[in-house]
């Protein structure tokens, strides 16, 4: 797939016309601070579409972006670590849960981003059990992969691939955009 257009259309907080309207979606979600951001903007090569912050916790909305006028790209608020206060943290989640078992919002796939370094956390566990109870397609994506070495990396892949299952495991490297065609290939077997 080649990505010739790709704008934001805008963020949400609950029910909206938008997610009802029909078009395909990708959804991406993760924890807080594993480059889910950084992840889309690699996958669309475009730096500016979405917002980059080093403050893990800064996407409060489920953002929608309208790529190649055919589908959206929708970005999850993260879960787990955020520097929100716990009213606002579970809120968060609570958004998150909402939008992947609403019955009426069946995205085409689901990318679940993870830090090579920390693995699978037990969030990133109920995760992956949450979109195996709603029979939502998904694949695994772990960023970050030049923050270790060939053999550290290794080791967590090995035990990322156990934890995952029978989903697909991507490696990327959002800031060097290592993987990025690997995930967009994935994204256009479904979309």
């Amino acid at each position: 797939m080649n990505i010739t257009s790709a704008e934001f259309i805008k963020g949400i907080r609950g029910a909206d016309p938008l997610v009802y309207d029909g078009v395909s979606q990708a959804a991406f979600v993760g924890r807080s601070n594993v480059g889910k951001s950084s992840l889309i903007a690699a996958v669309t090569r475009r730096n500016n579409l979405v917002k980059v912050s080093k403050t893990p916790g800064k996407t409060t909305e489920i953002n929608f972006f309208h790529i190649n006028r055919k589908f959206y790209l929708v970005d999850l608020p993260g879960y787990g670590y955020a520097r929100v206060n716990p009213a606002e943290k579970e809120k968060l989640k609570k958004l998150i849960i909402w939008y992947l078992t609403e019955a009426n919002i069946r995205p085409k796939i689901v990318v679940l981003v993870l830090d090579v370094k920390a693995g699978v956390t037990t969030f990133d566990e109920q995760m992956m059990e949450i979109l195996r109870d709603q029979q939502h397609p998904f694949v695994v994506v772990v960023n970050k992969t030049d923050k270790l070495t060939k053999k550290d990396l290794a080791t967590q892949l090995k035990n990322i691939r156990e934890a995952a299952g029978d989903a697909e495991v991507i490696t990327t490297c959002a800031v060097k955009a290592g993987g990025a065609n690997d995930l967009l290939k994935k994204l256009s077997d479904f979309i």
